[in-house]
């Protein structure tokens, strides 16, 4: 609901603070005035949905507003507002990370618009993945602002080395929380496009009607509210690359221009009838079936075809469980600043319960437990009991997810517990003896049927044949 929305805004000239205000609240926003960007800085902590900033102002400029927001708030978009004559500089803005920017006078639709689609990409951003970048010294851990050094994520690190520096579309595939966008920007500053700029754009979170304009660009008049001409994100990355996240949800009727500027390198802003000609490396993600999709005619065959040139699957969590430790120290160090607590690990039993977790949201969902855990822990270790009651604790609070059906499983004994000495060791050797009990009640529930096992188990049939080999369960026993 757009009321639970706060909007930051930044502005010396006073009468322009209010009006702004008085349009946004009209909305149900909750609205946050700043008279220059260190003030509007000061007001990050107030957690805004999205920030509105003047492009010249004393003290701190729009832009040194959006360098601290990308710095500290990388998922809040921020609105540039510019005067006619600095409209190269709010472009470079744009380039720069800005989500868009105004150009004055302005249209009071024009501002509600651009303001509900910041907020629309605000909220996919915060139930998606937020960015975990590798602290300074911890590199070992893994690479590209990834976390993990299990054999899954050794894959995607090569093959991301392999294909960063090529003209290839990439289509990123995986479930929604496994790090889709940073494997796009990874492979954005693993290029030689990196000094050039990396545009992003949720097409979920843009209405059907308007993702043709948001790609393109438009010319002045060429519908109602266009006030003046309008570069797109094609545009904007030009030498660079652009990143189209959940590219399922584009409309059917806007692929076929789509298709088209990807095979010839060149489209029209929409009203307008001049070719502008472009050089983008495109990257493309979605959680969707997309040869589903094509089947049911919900997307273009050549369309499909022509995004599908590289695939790259990124493995889910629970496909990956032998990196859990390294993200639960990983996202503990990050919450402890933020939250300013100062939780210093996990007990071992709370850790086996996260290892037999399913985790379907993944790294988001991960997050999530750990963040309301800590919030909640009042000791410099969690325990099992500190964990929310669908991981097996006692902490109160609304069920983030299912758990695998563990119910039968026993718990490790003492004696068991004894043997590994390591943290490390004592995770990954439960992990299998759960993921082997799991796998023979699957292959008996399905009479052998490893297909059928398979989707039981929420894994590829590749992915279990692996582990049934590694755990002594050959096909035809």
């Amino acid at each position: 609901m757009a009321g639970a929305a706060r909007i930051l805004i930044a502005d010396d000239e006073p009468n322009l603070r209010r009006v702004l205000g008085a349009i946004l609240t009209r909305e149900g926003y909750d609205v946050l005035l700043a008279t220059n960007g260190e003030e509007a800085v000061a007001l990050f902590d107030r957690e805004p949905a999205a920030i509105i900033t003047d492009l010249r102002m004393p003290k701190l400029d729009g832009l040194g507003v959006l360098r601290r927001a990308n710095a500290v708030a990388p998922d809040v978009p921020v609105i540039i507002i510019t005067a006619h004559g600095s409209i190269d500089s709010a472009v470079e803005a744009v380039r720069a990370g800005a989500f868009d920017y105004i150009e004055k006078p302005f249209e009071q639709d024009q501002i509600r618009q651009v303001v509900a689609k910041a907020v629309r990409q605000s909220e996919h951003q915060r139930r998606g993945p937020r960015p975990m970048g590798v602290a300074p010294g911890t590199e070992a851990v893994g690479r590209f602002g990834l976390v993990g050094r299990s054999v899954a994520m050794g894959q995607l690190y090569a093959a991301i080395d392999k294909v960063a520096d090529t003209p290839s579309t990439v289509l990123l595939r995986g479930e929604s929380g496994t790090g889709k966008e940073l494997v796009a920007k990874a492979l954005h500053e693993q290029s030689s496009r990196r000094t050039a700029p990396f545009i992003k754009i949720n097409c979920a979170a843009i209405p059907k009607t308007l993702i043709e304009s948001e790609l393109f660009g438009y010319e002045k008049g060429a519908f109602t509210g266009a006030v003046g001409s309008k570069p797109g994100r094609f545009e904007l990355a030009d030498q660079g690359t652009l990143f189209l996240d959940e590219i399922g949800e584009i409309p059917i009727e806007s692929q076929v221009k789509l298709l088209r500027a990807l095979q010839e390198a060149e489209f029209e802003r929409v009203g307008g009838i001049r070719t502008i000609k472009v050089d983008v490396r495109l990257v493309t993600a979605t959680n969707r079936d997309l040869e589903k999709e094509v089947r049911a005619g919900n997307f273009r065959e050549d369309l499909y075809y022509r995004l599908n040139v590289v695939p790259l699957a990124l493995p889910p969590l629970r496909e990956r469980r032998d990196d859990l430790p390294l993200l639960v120290e990983h996202i503990l160090r990050r919450f402890n600043e933020r939250l300013k607590k100062q939780v210093l690990g996990v007990s071992p039993d709370a850790m086996l319960r996260l290892a037999a977790y399913a985790w379907p949201g993944n790294i988001r969902e991960l997050e999530n437990v750990l963040e309301r855990t800590m919030l909640f822990c009042e000791s410099a270790s969690i325990g099992a009991g500190d964990l929310p009651p669908e991981l097996g604790g006692g902490l109160g609070g609304t069920a983030v997810a299912p758990m695998l059906p563990l119910a039968a499983t026993p718990a490790a004994t003492p004696a068991e517990r004894t043997g590994p000495q390591s943290l490390k060791e004592l995770v990954r050797v439960e992990t299998d003896r759960v993921e082997r009990e799991l796998i023979v009640r699957a292959l008996e529930a399905t009479r052998g049927n490893v297909t059928q096992a398979a989707k039981q188990l929420q894994i590829s049939r590749k992915s279990l044949q692996l582990k049934m080999k590694d755990f002594g369960l050959r096909e035809k026993d």
